[in-house]
């Protein structure tokens, strides 16, 4: 064996450079996340509503992939060592500091309200929202339901999502207001059998 891999290999492998390394591997791995997870939803975007040139198309996907594994990348990073330092100088306990952290780290990397920290923050909203209404039927703060939820839950979410798209559009998120008018409003228009069937039909 090469001596460099297996000096390399030592030291990563050292349990006192565990936190450290930790943060950097972190780091790397919102970066890759968020660059992946992005990359595929700029690229519908691009595709479906998008009608710059391709050029400014590709920009725009590699910007929006670049913000989202930046900024995920950084938070990672961020937690992770305020997690370390908290743990180490103030031994605060395990639920505390996993919510101070990340409230600090939240407001600081997440703080510009863009197009992609707008549709992460959502995202977590909606995750939460049900995570919460677990943990409160864990708590038995809640009663637990026999009787199936989501499709109550579906029902509900289509109803008020269609009411105001259809009576208060301005109030919805630009990107699921484009979404819900190639849906429901471009598919009102249409000329010929070429943008029925295998085209969508521009405004």
């Amino acid at each position: 064996m090469s001596i460099i891999p297996y000096v390399v290999n030592s030291f990563l492998n050292d349990p006192s450079h565990h936190s450290t390394l930790a943060t950097i591997k972190g780091l790397r791995q919102g970066i890759v996340y968020g660059a992946k997870v992005r990359f595929a939803h700029s690229l519908v975007q691009a595709i479906l509503f998008r009608r710059e040139p391709w050029p400014q198309r590709i920009r725009f996907i590699i910007r929006m992939s670049y913000l989202h594994g930046k900024n995920l990348g950084l938070f990672v990073f961020c937690y992770k060592t305020l997690r370390t330092i908290f743990a180490s100088v103030f031994g605060i306990s395990k639920p505390w500091r996993a919510f101070v952290c990340a409230f600090i780290v939240g407001y600081v990397t997440f703080n510009e309200h863009n197009s992609v920290n707008e549709q992460i923050i959502y995202y977590l909203l909606a995750r939460i929202t049900v995570g919460l209404a677990r943990y409160a039927q864990k708590r038995a703060w809640l009663p637990r339901i026999q009787q199936p939820v989501f499709p109550w839950f579906a029902a509900f979410v289509w109803g008020v999502v269609l009411w105001l798209f259809e009576c208060h559009r301005e109030t919805l998120q630009p990107s699921l207001t484009r979404s819900m008018v190639y849906l429901y409003d471009n598919s009102e228009r249409w000329s010929s059998w070429r943008n029925f069937l295998v085209r969508d039909s521009r405004p």
